[in-house]
């Protein structure tokens, strides 16, 4: 037998109109009885208490409200239709209270783009949406009831955060696995699984609890299974331990001779790109970089865009800043792009490495674009303009690379929110990882990063959750790939995080400073989500529907 949910009517004559247990039993039906904008709503509010949960504010405990709420609304949808328009309110109301901070960028220039910045929080809010009406929809017609609707539902949620990740180039920002990303212990089942393996976990133990309420038959089992359900993040917590206390105390492994400084100025958005300030800007960063102790740092890394003048293009400035390259070292640094010989033609947001000569090392462009940040989509049709400085569109860089400097270890770059990607944060060529970083060492193996930079520009985003949220997904990256990850933005968070996603040093939001590390090192040993990236998400998706259709026949 199945459990079912009962109309009013017959679990009030079930239970007995009075006391608190029927008082308890009835909440599912009343809120399966909305309809129209209650229903809609309170859908939305649901969505919107689950969004506080993530960075910067951790409120684990609004996710279980949050998602027995959706669930019971959900099981009062007659039809696939009424199921996705639940769906589709939940989500907007999740994605507008998550995403807020997006419409700090357009008061950046309120005089051109404020009047843009409702509709472009609205907008974005609708249009994620669609990915959990999918999951509710998805649900309503599987037509499941008890446990295997509960898993169910999580797995479309699963499936939803997928497509979300890729269709139209993506967006996973605020997968729910990032819950977790506060404790050190949690997230360290994502170098066995990915984030998607926590967003599952996460899902099926927020919305188990809402079978609790359900008629009294086969309550044992139920029981067991809303338990199961409740003590899988123990576990995950309990395998996070476990790896931790076999992992090098923090701090403790590091690449020898290398030494870095990272460089954070805190520049206003407003004042980053106005032609009387650039020249300054560049010289704070420099009086910074050479600030006592310079003398003994390898190399020194500037944030996103922190050379405001398309560098290739400008061989004098190139000579000026080698009076911040270590003797032997590189100044890594974020600036636009051109080639020499075609300023007006394409344009690129790119990484540079300059070593002590002036001499252009390395570059690597920007892959993944910021829509209306870095181009306009339908430019000629819609007639607007993008955020950031200038008139042209910036081109995508042909793909991830890996750079491989003398006297660094090989990394990969990553500029601005192309670190929140899952199993796209290295070159897809790369097999393994160096030979002291790693088990083997076959030849194969030394192009492959040791460690991952990610340089970024969040001041558009003002002292918001955006910035908090885009360093706990840098986090998850490092623990997925067992490397570490140093950080550079211009307002912050800038840090030091090691193999295991813990933070060994790190500059706070909006404060100017500087940072001295050494370069942590790789995790002795390749994590079972850098072998297989994101097929195992495919495979959690197989697993966690064979889970429902057990479900489905035994419980």
């Amino acid at each position: 037998m199945s459990l079912t949910v009962l109309p009013v009517t017959a679990m009030t004559a079930e239970t007995g109109a009075g006391g608190p247990q029927g008082e308890a039993r009835a909440w599912p039906q009343r809120l399966a009885a909305l309809s129209g904008w209650r229903r809609l709503g309170l859908a939305a509010v649901c969505g919107g208490l689950a969004s506080l949960a993530m960075p910067p504010l951790y409120l684990l405990p609004l996710l279980v409200p949050a998602f027995v709420g959706a669930f019971w609304l959900l099981d009062g949808a007659r039809t696939g239709r009424q199921a996705a328009l639940t769906g589709w309110a939940f989500g907007t109301g999740h994605f507008a209270v998550g995403l807020y901070w997006v419409g700090h960028a357009f008061l950046v220039d309120a005089e051109r783009f404020g009047f843009a910045m409702p509709f472009a929080v609205g907008g974005l809010a609708a249009g994620l949406a669609l990915f959990p009406a999918l999951a509710f929809w998805i649900t309503a017609r599987s037509r499941l009831t008890g446990p295997a609707r509960v898993v169910c539902f999580a797995t479309a949620w699963l499936l939803g955060e997928g497509l979300r990740s890729w269709v139209l180039t993506g967006f996973p920002w605020n997968l729910m696995g990032s819950v977790w990303a506060f404790s050190s212990e949690t997230i360290q089942l994502t170098a066995l699984g990915g984030v998607w393996l926590l967003s599952l976990i996460t899902v099926t133990a927020a919305t188990a609890p809402a079978l609790l309420a359900g008629r009294p038959g086969r309550r044992h089992r139920i029981r067991g299974f809303v338990a199961v359900a409740l003590l899988l993040p123990a576990l995950s917590w309990g395998y996070g331990a476990w790896r931790l206390a076999g992992a090098p105390a923090a701090g403790t492994a590091m690449v020898e001779e290398v030494r870095l400084r990272l460089v954070q100025p805190s520049i206003p958005q407003a004042l980053k790109w106005r032609r009387d300030l650039r020249a300054e800007h560049v010289r704070t960063q420099m009086r910074m970089s050479l600030a006592p102790g310079f003398e003994n740092r390898t190399h020194i890394i500037w944030a996103e865009t922190a050379i405001p003048y398309l560098l290739s293009a400008e061989p004098v400035l190139q000579r000026e800043l080698t009076a911040v390259v270590p003797p032997g070292g590189f100044l890594i640094a974020g600036a636009p792009r051109v080639e020499p010989d075609k300023p007006e033609g394409r344009i690129w947001n790119s990484l540079y490495a300059l070593d002590d000569s002036g001499r252009i090392a390395a570059t690597f462009d920007k892959v993944h674009l910021v829509p209306f940040g870095e181009y306009t989509p339908l430019r000629d049709l819609l007639g607007l303009a993008k955020l950031t400085a200038g008139s042209r569109d910036f081109s995508p860089g042909p793909g991830l690379q890996t750079i491989d400097l003398p006297g660094l270890p090989a990394f990969s770059p990553l500029i601005c929110y192309e670190i929140i990607f899952p199993g796209k944060v290295t070159a897809p060529t790369a097999q393994g990882r160096a030979k002291g970083g790693a088990e083997g060492g076959a030849e194969g193996d030394r192009a492959a990063p040791r460690w991952l930079l990610n340089v970024t520009n969040d001041a558009w985003f003002g002292d918001s959750s955006g910035p908090y949220q885009h360093f706990a997904s840098a986090r998850m990256r490092a623990v997925e790939e067992g490397i570490p990850l140093i950080r550079v933005a211009n307002n912050g968070i800038s840090a030091v995080v090691d193999s295991y996603g813990r933070i060994l040093d790190q500059i706070n939001l909006n404060d100017r400073g500087i940072i001295d590390t050494e370069l942590p090192e790789a995790a002795t040993g390749r994590t079972i989500y850098s072998h297989a990236g994101n097929w195992l998400y495919l495979v959690e998706l197989f697993l966690s529907t064979c889970v429902i259709f057990v479900l489905r026949r035994f419980v």
